[in-house]
C-alpha cells in the first residue's frame, strides 16, 4: 500500500511540476526567513557533553566556587632579562585593568606587591642566607646606585668602588670581576649596534637564586565574551595585542607577548577551520559537480540535483534551528551528512530515470518505472538512516545527539524533495535521453569473476574480519583535543611552550576540599606522589621556617637601609657632567687594573675602555645606553627594597584577592595539582590523572576533562552503534521479513567499519573527537548502498555490476568521497583527519558494496533478469 502511494506521489509531482516548484520555493523562502531571523551558533565546547555526567558535575562545582578558573586568557610575557619580563607584565597588567570595555579583571599569579615583599620567604633557609649575604657584600655598590640610579651615578659609583678596591691593603674584591666584565660587554655591544639588554638582578644574584627571578611572567585575564559571535573572545584578544603594541612590549624592546588559554584557543580553532574553508568548499562543490555529470551526462540533471540539495539544506537548517535552537561545533556537521546522503538520493533517482529513458520510455513513463524500481529502496534507506542518527539521542554526547536530530530531519527532507522537487525539475528541464545504455556492460567480466570465485571472496573477507577484529585493541583514541589544533597557530604554540614549563603549565587538576585545613592536608599527600610536580593550596602561600628567614632578612635590612634608602638625592646631571664622570671612572678603573692584575684587572681595564668609548660617542648613544642600564636598575632596586621589608605571613594576613582565589565564600578550598614531566604527553597525563584521582575521585580540570570526554564520546558511539543496529535491523525485518536478508544488508556495513578501523591501525591514524564523526556518515551511506543491492537482488536482478544501480552507487560514492576528501586539505588538523577517515571509509564501503555484497548474495532466486 505505502509503495503505491509513494509511486503516486512521484507521478503527482511530475504531472504538476510548476505547482510543486512554486510550493517548494515558498517553503524554502519561509525556511530562509527562519534561518535569517533565528540563526544562532555557539562555539562553547562546554555545551557538547551533558552537564549531568558525574565528571561535568565535579567540574561545575569547582567552577561555581571559583569562577575565575573558567573562560580565561593567559598572557605570557617573556623578557630578555628578568627586569624586562617584570616591566612588560606590570605595564601590560595596569593598562588592561583600565580597559573595562574588553577586560573584566587582570591577575598576576606569579607577581605583584605580595610576592615582591614576601618572595624571599618562599626560598629555602640556605638560599635566604646566601641572598642576604650577597646583598650585604654589594653594599658599597648598592649605596651609590641607589643615591643616583642614572648613567652619571653608575659611573660615579664604579669610580668610587674602583678607587677603594685599588688602595693598598684593601680587601680582595675579585667578585667585582664578573659584574665589570658583563657591563663592559653590554656597553660595547650596544655601541656596535647590537641589540643587547642588561640585567642588574643577574649581577647581584650571580645568575641564579631567589634574587634572579625567571624571565617569564604570566597574567590571567578574564575577558568580556560575546557568545553570539563565532569567536567570542576575539575583541578582547585584539585589544590585548593592540595594548601590547601601543606599550611597545615587543621584540625590539627585548620582550615577547604570547596569548593562550581557553578563550583564544577556542577562537583560534574556529578560525583555523574557517581559514581556507572557501577553497575547501569550492573544491567540494567542483568535485561533486564533476561526479554528478559523470553519473548523469547531463548539465540539466546536475542543475536539478544541486538545486534540490540547496533547497533541502535551507529547509533542514530551519527545522534544525526550530528543534535545537542553535548549532554547535558538532551539529554543524549536518551539512556534509545531508549533502553526502542527499547526493546519493539524487543520483539514484536521476540515473534510474536515465536508464529508463535509454530503454525507450517517455519521461512520464520513465518516472513511473523509476518509482516502481527504486521508490521502496529509497524509502527504506531514508528510514534506516533516520533511525541510525536518532540512536544518538539517548547519549550524553549532546553535540552528536543534536547532530542526529538535525541530520535525521534532513533525511526526511532529502527523501521528500527527491520524490517531489527532483521529478518536477526533471520534467521542467527536459534533459535529453541518453544515447547509450546507462549500465556498465563492460563489467560483465567482473560479474562472471565474482560468480566463479564467490567462495574465495567470502573466505578472504572472513579472514579480513578476523584480522581487523584482532587489530581492534590497537585502535588508538587520542583523547587530547590539543592534538586537533594547528600547532603553528599563535595560541597553540604559546600553550605548547607553556606546558613544557612545569611551574606554569595550565594542564593542572583542580580539587574542591571542604575547608582550607583539609585542602592543605590533601595538597601535602598529593605532593608526595611521583607523578606530581607540586600541589598548591592556600597554605602554600604561608612560608615555612619564617622566624629564621625573617631574622636574616631583618639583619640585612638594618645594615642596608641607609644605603638603599638615601635621604639626599643629587640633582640630575647633564650630558657634559656625565661625560666627565665617565672619563673619571675610566681613570679609576685603569688604576684598579694596574693595582690588581688577574681577572679583576682585566675586567676593570675592559670597562675603562668601554667608558672612554661611551664618553666619546654621541649624546644619542649615551642616552640609549642610559636607558639600557637605568630601567632595569630601578626595577632591581625596588625589588631589593621590597624584599627587605618582608614580614610574617599567615593565612589571615594574605591579600584578600589572593585568598579569594583559593578559599571560596562558603569556606570550600581549592587544591591545584601540576603533573611531573611533559604535560603534552598523553601517557604522562594518564598516569598523573589516575594517581591524583585515586586520592581525590572528584578531581576536575583539563587532564580529567579530556580523558573523561573521550570515555563519554566513545561510550556514546558504542551505545548509539548498538542501538542503531537494533533499530535498523528491526526496520529491515519489518520490510524484508527475512533474518537472512537483514544480515545480508548489515553485514557489509559492519565489515566496512571493521576494515576502516583496521586501516587506521595500519597507517597510524588515531581516532579523535573530530574524525569519529565520519562513522555516522559511513553507516548511513553503507546502509543505503546495501539496501539498494539487496532489494534489487530480491526482485531477481542478477549481474549487479552491469546495472544502472551499480553506476549510481559508484558515482554516489565518488561524489561523496571526492567532495569530503577535500576536507583533507583543511588547515585544521581535526578536520583534515576527518576528511582522511571519510575517504578510507567510503573506499571500503564501495569495495564491500561492489565485491563483498554480490558475492554474499549469490545467485538470484526465481527467474533471473537483467536490470536496465
Amino acid at each position: 500500500m505505502y509503495i503505491a502511494r509513494l509511486n503516486q506521489a512521484i507521478l503527482a509531482a511530475a504531472r504538476r511540476p510548476r505547482l510543486v516548484l512554486a510550493g517548494v520555493l515558498a517553503l524554502a523562502a519561509a525556511a530562509l526567513a527562519v534561518v535569517i531571523g533565528d540563526f544562532d551558533m555557539t562555539t562553547d565546547t562546554g555545551e557538547l557533553i551533558s552537564a549531568s555526567t558525574p565528571w561535568r558535575q565535579d567540574e561545575s562545582r569547582v567552577e561555581n566556587a571559583f569562577p575565575q578558573l573558567k573562560d580565561s586568557v593567559l598572557i605570557v610575557v617573556d623578557g630578555a632579562t628578568p627586569e624586562l619580563a617584570e616591566d612588560g607584565a606590570s605595564r601590560l597588567a595596569a593598562a588592561l585593568a583600565d580597559d573595562k570595555a574588553h577586560i573584566v579583571d587582570v591577575k598576576r599569579p606569579d607577581g605583584g606587591p605580595f610576592f615582591d615583599r614576601e618572595g624571599l620567604l618562599f626560598a629555602s633557609l640556605a638560599d635566604v642566607r646566601e641572598a642576604t649575604r650577597r646583598l650585604i657584600d654589594a653594599q658599597p655598590l648598592l649605596g651609590g646606585l641607589a643615591s643616583d640610579p642614572s648613567l652619571h651615578g653608575i659611573a660615579a659609583t664604579l669610580a668610587t668602588v674602583a678607587d677603594g678596591a685599588a688602595k693598598p691593603g684593601a680587601a680582595p674584591a675579585d667578585q667585582l670581576a664578573t659584574p665589570l666584565a658583563r657591563l663592559s660587554s653590554a656597553i660595547d655591544d650596544r655601541l656596535a649596534g647590537r641589540h643587547v639588554f642588561f640585567s642588574w638582578q643577574r649581577l647581584f644574584a650571580d645568575g641564579a637564586g631567589p634574587l634572579s627571578p625567571p624571565i617569564r611572567r604570566v597574567l590571567v585575564v578574564h575577558p568580556r565574551l560575546d557568545f553570539s559571535d563565532l569567536e567570542p573572545g576575539s575583541a578582547a584578544v585584539d585589544a590585548i595585542n593592540q595594548t601590547a603594541a601601543r606599550l611597545q612590549i615587543d621584540a625590539a624592546h627585548g620582550q615577547h607577548v604570547g596569548i593562550t588559554g581557553q578563550v583564544p584557543l577556542a577562537d583560534e580553532e574556529f578560525g583555523s577551520i574557517r581559514e581556507n574553508i572557501g577553497l575547501v568548499g569550492a573544491l567540494m562543490v567542483a568535485a561533486m559537480v564533476v561526479c554528478l555529470w559523470l553519473a548523469t551526462r547531463s548539465a540539466r540533471m546536475v542543475g536539478a540535483i544541486m538545486g534540490t540539495i540547496a533547497v533541502g539544506l535551507v529547509i533542514t537548517l530551519a527545522l534544525g534551528l526550530l528543534a535545537v535552537h542553535r548549532l554547535n561545533l558538532i551539529s554543524v556537521a549536518f551539512i556534509p551528512l545531508f549533502v553526502g546522503l542527499g547526493v546519493d538520493f539524487g543520483i539514484q533517482v536521476s540515473v534510474r530515470f536515465n536508464a529508463e529513458r535509454a530503454a525507450g520510455a517517455e519521461p512520464m513513463q520513465a518516472l513511473e518505472r523509476m518509482a516502481a524500481a527504486i521508490g521502496e529502496p529509497l524509502l527504506m534507506a531514508a528510514g534506516a538512516i533516520f533511525l541510525a542518527l536518532a540512536a544518538f539521542l539517548p547519549t550524553a554526547y549532546i553535540g552528536i545527539a543534536e547532530l542526529g536530530v538535525i541530520a535525521g530531519l534532513g533525511m526526511i527532507v532529502a527523501f521528500g524533495l527527491n520524490i517531489t522537487l527532483l521529478p518536477a525539475l526533471l520534467v521542467l528541464l527536459k534533459p535529453a535521453a541518453p544515447a547509450h545504455r546507462v549500465g556498465w556492460a563492460g563489467a560483465a567480466a567482473a560479474d562472471r569473476w565474482l560468480h566463479r570465485h564467490r567462495k574465495g571472496i567470502l573466505a578472504s573477507f572472513a579472514g579480513a574480519v578476523v584480522a581487523t577484529i584482532a587489530a581492534l585493541p590497537l585502535v588508538a583514541f587520542d583523547f587530547n583535543p590539543l592534538h586537533l589544533r594547528d600547532p603553528r597557530a599563535p595560541a597553540m604554540a604559546t600553550l605548547a611552550d607553556l606546558m613544557r614549563d612545569a611551574d606554569r603549565t595550565p594542564n593542572t587538576i583542580s580539587i574542591l576540599a571542604p575547608d582550607a585545613g583539609q585542602a592543605g592536608a590533601l595538597a601535602a599527600r598529593l605532593g608526595r606522589l611521583p607523578e606530581v610536580a607540586h600541589a598548591v593550596s592556600i597554605d602554600s602561600f604561608v612560608p615555612e621556617g619564617q622566624p629564621d628567614k625573617l631574622a636574616l632578612i631583618q639583619d640585612a635590612s638594618l645594615l642596608l637601609d641607609a644605603a638603599i634608602n638615601p635621604f639626599d638625592l643629587p640633582t640630575s646631571a647633564d650630558d657634559t657632567a656625565t661625560q666627565a664622570k665617565l672619563h673619571e671612572a675610566a681613570d679609576r678603573l685603569r688604576a684598579l687594573a694596574a693595582a690588581r692584575p688577574g681577572a679583576l684587572g682585566r675586567s676593570a681595564a675592559a670597562l675603562a675602555v668601554s667608558f672612554e668609548r661611551l664618553a666619546a660617542a654621541s649624546p644619542a648613544s649615551r642616552a640609549d645606553i642610559a636607558a639600557m642600564l637605568e630601567m632595569p636598575l630601578a626595577i632591581t632596586l625596588d625589588k631589593i627594597r621590597a624584599s627587605l621589608q618582608a614580614g610574617e605571613v599567615s593565612r589571615a594576613s594574605l591579600p584578600a584577592d589572593l585568598a579569594a582565589d583559593w578559599v571560596a565564600k562558603d569556606g570550600s578550598a581549592l587544591v591545584q595539582v601540576t603533573p611531573a614531566g611533559n604535560s603534552l604527553d598523553n601517557r604522562v597525563l594518564t598516569r598523573f590523572t589516575a594517581a591524583v584521582r585515586a586520592q581525590a575521585p572528584h578531581a576536575s580540570g583539563l587532564p580529567v576533562a579530556t580523558q573523561e570526554a573521550a570515555r563519554t564520546v566513545a561510550g556514546a558511539f558504542v551505545q548509539a552503534g548498538v542501538l542503531a543496529l537494533l533499530l535498523v535491523s528491526g526496520l529491515l525485518w519489518l520490510v524484508l521479513r527475512s533474518v537472512r536478508e537483514v544480515a545480508f544488508t548489515l553485514a557489509p556495513v559492519v565489515l566496512s567499519g571493521f576494515l576502516t578501523l583496521g586501516s587506521c591501525v595500519l597507517i597510524g591514524q588515531p581516532l579523535n573527537f573530530a574524525n569519529i564523526i565520519a562513522f555516522p556518515l559511513l553507516f548511513g551511506v553503507g546502509v543505503a548502498f546495501h539496501i539498494y543491492f539487496v532489494m534489487a537482488w530480491r526482485r531477481g536482478v542478477e549481474n549487479l555490476l552491469q546495472t544502472s544501480l551499480a553506476r549510481a552507487v559508484v558515482m554516489s560514492a565518488l561524489a561523496t568521497g571526492s567532495a569530503f576528501g577535500a576536507l583533507w586539505l583543511s588547515h585544521h588538523p581535526g578536520t583534515a583527519s576527518m576528511g582522511l577517515i571519510l575517504m578510507i571509509s567510503l573506499i571500503w564501503t564501495l569495495v564491500c558494496a561492489l565485491v563483498f555484497e554480490p558475492a554474499l548474495l549469490g545467485p538470484v532466486h526465481g527467474p533471473a533478469r537483467e536490470d536496465v
